[in-house]
Parts: structure tokens; sequence; C-alpha cells
């Protein structure tokens, strides 16, 4: 087989599928401060078109933003909802186990993003087509993203759905119910991803 890269194989792609490793796991985040990753872009070029490799300095700040910038949003739900019921404890320290489960749902995020990180993985090859490439980064996207939006609204429930059920017990199943449809919202992305994933071969093309 021919080592040569081709315009469909280029030497960067097994970037585009690395990234979507890192988005499954560290996308799905809560940025710090507010850096737009579109400007990474903007700054330069992209690709050498002589050396067909990535810019250096597009490299160094997409690992900048991606890990010294953000948060896990599985770890924003579980802190969030820590503390309604850290401040519910002290009013019904008996309700403590009850209301565990915002935490336990924040946490099944994080094993969504580590599902499809490993999946993607096993798919890397040093010579694979820009389109897999793609198509795994899209993936990486698909449940880093659902998983920032599922993580920011257990937290949220799950810290206002504890401390009103001290005061109300009755808002128990209420809280539940909303906490399901929070959590599908990274289901959603999952399957996405796995779909998505079905579609990349990264030898095709080469």
């Amino acid at each position: 087989m021919s080592t040569t890269f081709t315009e469909g194989c280029p030497v960067y792609s097994p970037f585009f599928g690395a990234m979507g490793c890192t988005a499954a796991i560290v996308f799905s985040c809560k940025s710090h401060h507010h850096a737009c990753p579109a400007q990474l872009f903007l700054q330069g070029d992209v690709v050498d078109s002589r050396e067909r490799t990535l810019h250096p300095s597009l490299n160094l700040e997409l690992m900048e933003f991606l890990f010294l910038k953000t948060g896990f949003g599985a770890a924003y739900g579980t802190a969030k909802s820590g503390v309604g019921i850290s401040v519910m404890g002290i009013m019904r320290p008996e309700l403590i186990t009850k209301n565990i489960v915002p935490v336990v749902m924040a946490g099944i995020i994080g094993i969504y993003g580590l599902v499809v990180s490993v999946l993607l993985s096993g798919g890397l090859q040093p010579k694979m087509s820009l389109f897999a490439g793609f198509i795994q980064l899209a993936a990486g996207l698909s449940v880093g993203l659902s998983g920032l939006a599922a993580g920011f609204a257990i937290g949220v429930v799950g810290d206002a759905g504890v401390r009103g059920t001290a005061q109300q017990p009755r808002l128990f199943v209420g809280m539940i119910l909303i906490l399901i449809f929070a959590e599908v919202l990274g289901l959603y992305g999952l399957i996405v991803a796995l779909i998505l994933n079905t579609k990349a071969d990264p030898s095709a093309g080469c």
C-alpha cells in the first residue's frame, strides 16, 4: 500500500479525529471566561498549503482553549446539585440520600463522553481520509455539546429541586421528571455520535 498522502487523505486528517475524542470528554464543559473559539481559526492560515500541516499556533491555541479554559459539564452539574443538597441537609438531613439523584444523573453525562471517546480513538490511524476526520470531530462535538446543555440543566434543576423538596416533599416526583428530560439531552447527542461514528471509514479513499 502506498504511503503517500493524497488530496483526500492529507497528513493532518487524524488531527480532527483526535479533536473529536477530546471534545467528547473535554468539550462537555463550561468556559471559565468568554473566549471565542472562532477567533482561533481567523488568526492566520489554518493549513500550510505547501507542507499540508496544521498551523502550529492553531494547534497550541486549541489545546489551551480546551484544557486550560474549561471545566467539565458533568462536574458543574455535580457541584451545583451538591451545593443544594448540602444546604438542604442542614434542615432535613434524613432526605440527603433520597435527593442524591441529581448528582448521579450528572455523573452519567461523563460516561457518555467516555464511551464516544473510546470508540473514536479506536478508529484513529496515521493515514486516514479527511472525511473520516471531520466525521469523528462531529461525533465528538455532538456528544460534547449536548453534554454541556445537559450538565447545566441538571445542575440548575438539581440545586433548586432539592432545596424545594426540603420544604415541600411533593416536589420530589416533579424534580425527577425534569431531571430525566434534562438527562436525555445528553443521550440524544450520544445516539447521534454513535451513528456518525459508523459512517467514518478511516481508510476510505486512501
